[in-house]
């Protein structure tokens, strides 16, 4: 049995089985005890641990993987480096490789080809985005889930462009059969090695054969430069001419002349997809390059001489197919070099030959060279100046097309490159949100603003949710319990049962997840609440803010019996506005609470204020205020005169219940009292008094005449028999003040209503 079955690496990582066996490193399934998930962990085999050069290439991996967060790469959990122990914890791919089903397949269709290389490219286009090349994509390394997910992995010599210099691993190393031109030199590598290596996969898929395949690697890796592959479709007629065409234009040798991005060859992909029928011309393009091109270029310079050391060649080919391992160096590279020196010989006699006939070319070709590079640097000064002036003048000529900014908010920032190809997206900064990953949240230029072909754009991407770690609140009592889960994010549901361990009532016997766990910012947490121990009474537990059916749920668990009601609110609809038992009551089995709950409809309204003015009040001007619980004014009523209307009537508008305070003022006094308080339901167009006394707060503010003294009735006639008449018929003349909305009172108004004349006078 394998030494690290059965084991745990630092205590989480329970290692079940053995999954994969490579060149430098195991691959094991593994379970995390603590997250409770599957895991792979690639543990570096112990005959490299005190190598230097494959510690560099282990921890190279997990470095470049952990810069990466794509759905088609890998994800890494963990690493561990120590002195005994190299290991990195992986993403675990229920699944196989791509090259056992290529294998099992044959031949792929186009279709199938084109999904899976399309979710290659996109995740090489979020490493190079990043500044990271594979350099060795192939099968092997692309993992396939059942449902056609594609996983690319193993960044074990990737290369990352911000590091400095060159480095070990710019030698050519990768898999021979998908190796670039420019890494079987050994030259410098860049995103295009990567897409060669992808026009090689297609290739092999469609047609079910390599396209430069020997037993000896060093001989695929020379057709890698120099050859030029076999058309796919000649091998397989099936092909379409468009797919051919971005085959061999990803397999260029030149990478001057491959796709430049792994975007670009996406998006002649989706081109295709749209019109199967089309081409792209690359063929003839590249067939002239081939006419031009120097043939059998001397590759000797790149690969190991007889005399190199077996130490050596071993390391600079380490990571070629495992099938190569018994490759035997000496046959082979005796055979190679023979040729060579032949050729060098063929070309020092050529030389001889040439040197002969040097002087007349010279004089021939030279003067000719001569004068059309003058020629061609005039024109091209011309030319700039040209295009200066334009530019500088502004003439419609040298205009860019213009575009209206689309919206990028809400699309994933690989399918906005993809889709908006004529502007070049780009990343301003990531962070977690309540976006999922790698959706775009917020972009620097205005939708329909105008932008040019080409332009940057600047965007900000989510990381996804972030996770937060469960606090620790058993014990507390629930209301502060749900405030410190509220605080840190989390939506808190509430679930009551007996307590077992002595947990008083209210108080919090445990969380889901469990405290400590860590939890998405924003997900349910899940409180339960001790009932107490063998307690018959119910404690009412706040139940608004949930859904109606939420609250039956948990009424009929407790027995409580339900009494819903509905009504308008601006709540959303079904959501629990009110409860007849407060939180905190106690209350038994069989008790009703009634709950109200919105219809969803609009509470807002306008309700008609009625008051009839007692019938001593004969005149004055009288305001009405309306005042809500806060103490701010709703609403205030016209001037009232009394002598013109005993009738009031005001408008109220207002959502919901409120309950608003009517006061009375005497426009004339001064004096204000209230009239009463009142319940308005705005929802259904009524209201309630609360308290009330109109005639007392018409008292209160002098509006009410006081009752004349009892010796008056004698006293008047005597005292003035005749004046009594002319006297009273004066002030008690309605057109004293003809108009009711006059904001002037009489002069004396004020006097005759206090002094009134005696009730037998007239």
């Amino acid at each position: 049995m394998d030494k690290y079955i059965g084991k745990k690496l630092e205590g989480r990582y329970e290692i079940t089985e053995l999954i994969g066996v490579g060149g430098m490193a195991d691959v094991y399934k593994a379970t995390d005890i603590i997250d409770n998930k599957e895991v792979a962990v690639k543990i570096l085999k112990k005959e490299f641990a005190e190598n230097e050069e494959f510690l560099r290439r282990f921890r190279n991996e997990s470095k470049a993987i952990a810069l990466l967060s794509h759905p088609n790469i890998v994800k890494v959990y963990d690493v561990g480096f120590s002195d005994k122990l190299q290991f990195i914890v992986m993403e675990y791919i229920d699944g196989i490789t791509l090259k056992e089903y290529m294998e099992n397949e044959g031949a792929l269709t186009w279709k199938d080809s084109v999904h899976f290389i399309v979710q290659i490219l996109r995740a090489l286009q979020h490493a190079h985005d990043r500044g990271i090349v594979h350099r060795d994509i192939k099968p092997q390394n692309i993992m396939l889930f059942t449902d056609g997910t594609i996983k690319v992995m193993d960044f074990g010599i990737a290369k990352f462009a911000r590091e400095d210099g060159v480095t070990a691993t710019d030698k050519a190393i990768g898999t021979v059969h998908y190796i670039s031109p420019e890494q079987a030199r050994g030259g410098e590598t860049d995103e295009k090695s990567d897409i060669y290596s992808v026009g090689v996969m297609m290739y092999e898929m469609l047609t079910g054969q390599k396209p430069f395949d020997t037993d000896n690697p060093i001989s695929v890796a020379v057709m890698q430069m120099q050859d030029i592959p076999e058309r796919p479709r000649s091998i397989n007629p099936d092909i379409p001419a468009g797919l051919e065409e971005i085959i061999l234009h990803a397999m260029e040798k030149s990478p001057d002349d491959r796709y430049q991005t792994a975007s670009d060859m996406i998006r002649d992909i989706e081109a295709f997809k749209a019109d199967t029928s089309k081409t792209f011309g690359y063929i003839s393009n590249a067939s002239e390059r081939t006419q031009d091109a120097p043939q059998n270029d001397p590759p000797t310079q790149y690969f190991n001489t007889p005399e190199q050391s077996e130490e050596d060649e071993e390391e600079d080919y380490d990571e070629y197919d495992e099938e190569y391992d018994e490759y035997s160096e000496g046959d082979d590279e005796e055979e190679y070099d023979e040729e060579e020196e032949e050729e060098e010989e063929n070309d020092e006699e050529g030389d001889d030959d040439d040197d002969e006939e040097e002087p007349e070319r010279h004089s021939l070709f030279v003067p000719v060279m001569t004068a059309v590079t003058i020629a061609f640097i005039v024109v091209a000064v011309f030319f700039v100046l040209w295009l200066i002036k334009g530019v500088l003048s502004g003439e419609s000529g040298f205009s860019k097309t213009k575009y209206a900014m689309p919206d990028l908010v809400g699309m994933d920032y690989y399918e906005a490159k993809d889709t908006y190809t004529y502007l070049d997206i780009q990343i301003n900064d990531t962070e977690y949100s309540n976006y999922e990953k790698d959706i775009i949240f917020s972009q620097d230029v205005a939708v329909d603003e105008a932008v040019t072909n080409g332009q940057t754009i600047y965007v900000n991407v989510s990381l996804g949710v972030s996770m937060t770690k469960v606090p620790d609140v058993k014990g507390y009592h629930n209301e502060y319990a749900k405030k410190i889960l509220q605080q840190d994010g989390f939506i808190v549901e509430e679930k009551y049962e007996m307590s077992s361990d002595g947990t008083e009532a209210s108080d919090v016997i445990r969380t889901e997840p469990a405290a400590g766990e860590e939890a998405e910012s924003g997900s349910t947490i899940i409180l339960y609440v001790s009932k107490g121990q063998n307690s018959d009474s119910i404690e009412i537990t706040n139940m608004v803010g949930m859904t109606i059916d939420q609250a039956k749920t948990l009424c009929e668990y407790y027995g409580l019996v339900v009494d819903a009601r509905d009504e308008p609110s601006l709540e959303d609809e079904n959501i629990v506005i009110a409860q007849s038992l407060e939180p905190g009551e106690f209350a038994q089995a069989g008790d009703t609470v009634v709950l109200t709950y919105s219809n969803g409809e609009d509470p807002s309204g306008t309700v008609t204020y009625k008051l009839q003015i007692p019938e001593e009040v004969t005149t004055g001007r009288f305001v009405f205020d309306f005042i809500d619980a806060s103490g701010v004014t709703k609403i205030s009523s016209p001037i009232i005169n009394a002598g013109y209307s005993n009738n009031v009537e005001v408008e109220v508008s207002g959502t919901g219940t409120e309950q608003i305070a009517v006061v009375l003022l005497n426009s004339i006094t001064g004096q204000q009292c209230e009239v009463g308080v009142y319940n308005f339901d705005f929802a259904n167009l009524n209201y309630e008094a609360v308290r009330e006394d109109v005639h007392g707060a018409f008292d209160s503010v002098g509006a009410i005449p006081t009752e004349p003294p009892t010796e008056a009735p004698t006293q008047a006639p005597v005292v003035q028999p005749e004046p009594v008449p002319a006297e009273t018929n004066a002030p008690t003349v309605v057109e004293i003040n003809p108009n009711p909305n006059d904001d002037v009172p009489a002069p004396d108004d004020g006097q005759e209503m206090t002094n009134p004349p005696a009730p037998d006078v007239n």
